[in-house]
């Protein structure tokens, strides 16, 4: 029995990603005298406590919260700090339990679709095999009895998570859950107990206020001056510690923003809001101020416009970005270029090579005088857990090591600011298609390089083949032009065939004339013309 035809998924059509909708800036805080760190640490630590409080009772109110329930949380942590503070404080909790909220259906999704891949495989007799599309059974019974019992313990996770979705009931951890983790093995951290001690409490401070616009400098609480001077309103139990008036303590060093600081000048000066961040670097022993404004809704460039001038069809890997430089037409021009970058290492590592890949791409790609770049829209929510992929350990590792979340972010940002749209595709058979159609004909390709244009002609609205396949004979009329080249309005894509010459086979029937010469002598022997007769003589000839 023939194998049934594959099945494809529906592509999802391009689009123009959004624009970013805030800036952010950071500049060190220098020379800090000893009584200016006391005064931020005891702030930090006094604000953080009342912000584990107010966390606290957010996560148990659940469900039942309302706007009375939010009202009554504010007038509490009004007496204890002021009002502002207060605001600032009860809209980062909330904003902390809807993230939590976020990942705790993304965690039932994920649970979900193990379950899914378990029973499936299960059901199937030992060592059945799978396909493509569908993973076969288990190779033995011994791993088909431990699969059995992970599918009772993932049974249970799941109906843990749906309970706690039901009722609101969410688990977080102010600090954050890795630093919480290492705290049970500093010798694989490589933290003495007193740097983790260090480390866990100043994440745990809170030093941050939300800006207002039309008060002085946009902001009451952290002001900071056009000249760069930064002074704080103190809560009210730590008011005596102030030294200037109104219970404001003005700190010694002075902020200069280097990147965009034109703009925050000019928002400060116009009292516009601008919220701030002061944190502390345990690691480095360096006090950070962090200046960030939201931006108004920036209206994307149309789809069309973004093609106009061709893109840049760019392939996501694990260790590199590989790119192609396309013209309107889909059509690859020059060399295709890599853009290499390494992931291991620690975060701020990873997030440097990151950035400054990108800052390669988005210079190269303003040379070759593209205003676009077509990029997968990844998502491997759902792609990355040991069912699906069964022993696959580096398939696994690899999907998990793409920064697919922090790289949608960093590249929308980014190109902003060098003016370059991102056209966002469905990243569906684009490296299978890529190289099956693009790898052969153009020299010393690799299949990420073939990728690349698939993605790019995907982004420009053209099939990733090159050319389609010709109807049949006796349909071409009915089946229209067969490249993907000519448009249907375009002069010569299947007009009326001109005469040939008449030696053609046809040529009387065409065009309605009698024969004016005798048909070409045939080449071979037998059908050959002569002139002469042939006759037999009676003696044979043995000269």
């Amino acid at each position: 029995m023939a194998d049934k035809k594959k099945q494809l998924r529906t592509i999802d059509p391009p689009f123009v990603a959004v624009g970013p909708s805030g800036v952010a800036l950071r500049d060190r805080l220098k020379r800090l005298t000893p009584k200016d760190e006391k005064v931020l640490r005891l702030v930090g630590e006094h604000q953080g406590s009342l912000a584990s409080g107010d966390l606290k009772a957010r996560c148990e109110a659940g469900h039942k919260h309302d706007n009375d329930a939010w009202a009554s949380r504010k007038r509490d942590l009004t007496e204890q700090s002021s009002s502002r503070i207060a605001g600032a404080i009860t809209k980062a909790t909330h904003d902390q339990y809807g993230l939590a909220r976020r990942c705790l259906l993304a965690h039932v999704q994920n649970l979900e679709a193990g379950i899914r891949t378990l029973r499936h495989r299960l059901s199937l007799p030992i060592g059945e095999k799978g396909n493509k599309r569908t993973p076969g059974g288990y190779r033995s019974k011994g791993e088909w009895f431990h699969k059995s019992r992970r599918l009772a313990t993932l049974e249970h996770r799941l109906d843990v998570a749906r309970d706690d979705w039901k009722t609101g009931h969410v688990r977080v951890v102010r600090g954050g859950r890795r630093l919480l983790k290492n705290r049970h093995n500093l010798r694989a951290a490589q933290l003495t107990e007193r740097e983790w001690r260090q480390r866990w409490e100043a994440e745990r401070w809170f030093l941050a206020a939300d800006g207002e616009s039309g008060k002085r400098f946009g902001n009451e609480t952290i002001r900071v001056t056009t000249d760069g001077e930064v002074s704080i309103k103190l809560p009210a139990p730590l008011a005596h510690l102030a030294n200037s008036k109104h219970g404001r303590y003005v700190l010694t060093s002075k902020v200069a923003f280097a990147h965009r600081g034109d703009e925050w000048h000019d928002r400060t000066e116009a009292n516009r809001a601008v919220a701030y961040r002061i944190h502390l670097d345990v690691e480095r022993g360096r006090w950070y101020l962090t200046a960030s404004w939201t931006r108004p809704a920036v209206q994307t460039i149309p789809l069309e416009t973004a093609r106009a001038r061709g893109l840049v069809g760019v392939d996501t890997n694990a260790d590199h970005f590989a790119a192609y430089r396309l013209d309107r037409h889909g059509n690859p021009v020059g060399d295709p270029r890599r853009f290499g970058y390494d992931l291991s290492g620690t975060a701020d590592h990873r997030d440097a090579q990151i950035r400054h890949a990108l800052t390669r791409l988005l210079n190269w790609t303003k040379q070759t005088g593209a205003q676009a770049i077509g990029i997968e829209n990844l998502d491997f929510s759902a792609e990355k857990t040991r069912e699906k992929h069964g022993r696959k350990k580096r398939f696994r590792q690899l999907i998990s090591g793409m920064p697919t979340g922090k790289l949608k972010a960093r590249i929308v940002s980014m190109a902003a600011e060098h003016g370059i749209a991102i056209v966002a595709v469905d990243p569906a058979y684009t490296s299978m298609w890529g190289d099956q159609h693009w790898r052969k004909p153009l020299i010393s390709m690799t299949r990420h390089d073939a990728a690349s244009v698939a993605v790019g002609r995907r982004a420009l609205g053209h099939p990733i083949r090159r050319r389609t396949a010709p109807p049949q004979h006796h349909q071409r009329d009915d089946a229209g032009h067969r490249t993907v080249q000519a448009d249907r309005g375009d002069r010569g894509r299947e007009e009326t065939r001109r005469p040939v010459a008449e030696r053609a086979h046809d040529a009387r029937r065409r065009t309605g004339t009698t024969r004016t010469r005798g048909t070409s002598a045939s080449k071979t022997v037998r059908d050959a013309r002569s002139t002469g007769t042939w006759a037999q003589g009676s003696l044979l000839d043995t000269v």
